[in-house]
């Protein structure tokens, strides 16, 4: 149980974060709107894992 927390709370988030913040800047440069779309979702999603997911483990 342990083990699934800290995954959820300390490796998922920032691993998502830092890909979502890699698409949203090549999406930009490149003007690729699926990529920017993607990392915006993403870095989003970095954010609010933790809170919807541990809610129901802990």
């Amino acid at each position: 149980m342990t083990n699934v927390t800290i995954l959820f709370s300390h490796i998922l988030p920032p691993l998502l974060a830092f890909a979502g913040i890699i698409l949203l800047c090549s999406g930009i440069m490149d003007r690729k709107k699926d990529y920017t779309i993607i990392g915006i979702v993403m870095f989003f999603a970095a954010g609010l894992l933790p809170f919807l997911v541990l809610q129901f483990m802990i």
